[in-house]
């Protein structure tokens, strides 16, 4: 995930949560999101 870019992560959460996509993978990338103290 480290080398996934701010721009990227904040676009592939938002694709995910529109997409219904998988629970676990939401939580992912929400904990990577709150890793680098970003907010959603």
């Amino acid at each position: 995930m480290s080398k996934l870019s701010t721009q990227l992560l904040m676009e592939s959460y938002v694709k995910a949560k529109d997409l219904k996509l998988c629970p676990d993978f939401i939580c992912l990338l929400e904990n990577e999101i709150r890793r680098r103290s970003l907010s959603v």
